[in-house]
């Protein structure tokens, strides 16, 4: 063998080493990941219904996927829709986002990104609000924001700063800069 060719062999033998180097050192960071920063379940295409202590439906939720933690009891949600149930145990809201948390610890829901709400009685005076983020208190009902928010109602449209809205007494306040257009018909 020549000089040439015991060059090549050593340069490719050089080359398959540092090649192999790397390859370990990636599968070994691989396996060092944190076990807390994974979900302790997943579950795609989630349908879901949580009982009151009276044993009536409190609230349903369906999502595209869902990420649950239990070390800091928070549910993760893409695309989820509730359908909230007040005090009188019909369905009147039906709540959807791209994005939701849920923290089962004090049964607050976050919603943002292209959040709509919507009534599912087509009696109700308000048909349709919308903002970029809300939270919602499974415990008492209440709905708040302190974002800017849209109101389409049967001849109305509203639009204020802030809103705070209590499901079981049936009240929904627009905080501040409040502007809205009325049509009689």
């Amino acid at each position: 063998m020549n000089r040439v060719t015991l060059a090549i062999i050593a340069f490719f033998g050089t080359a398959l080493l540092l090649y192999w180097q790397v390859q370990s050192k990636k599968s070994e960071q691989e396996l060092d990941i944190d076990m807390s920063q994974r979900p302790d379940y997943i579950i795609d295409d989630l349908r879901s219904i949580e009982y009151n202590e009276l044993g009536l439906i409190n609230s349903e939720v369906s999502a595209k996927h869902m990420e649950h933690f239990d070390s800091v009891n928070m549910t993760y949600f893409t695309e989820p829709v509730y359908l909230i149930y007040p005090d009188d145990g019909q369905a009147q809201w039906r709540l959807r986002s791209e994005k939701g948390s849920l923290n089962k610890a004090t049964g607050k829901v976050a919603l943002e990104n292209n959040v709509i709400i919507d009534s599912i009685s087509p009696e109700e005076p308000i048909q349709t609000l919308s903002t970029s983020y809300l939270e919602l208190d499974l415990n008492t009902m209440i709905m708040t924001s302190d974002e800017t928010i849209h109101v389409t109602g049967n001849e109305f449209v509203i639009q204020g700063l802030g809103l705070y809205a209590d499901l079981n007494a049936q009240s929904v306040k627009l905080v501040s800069q409040v502007e809205g257009i009325y049509e009689a018909k």
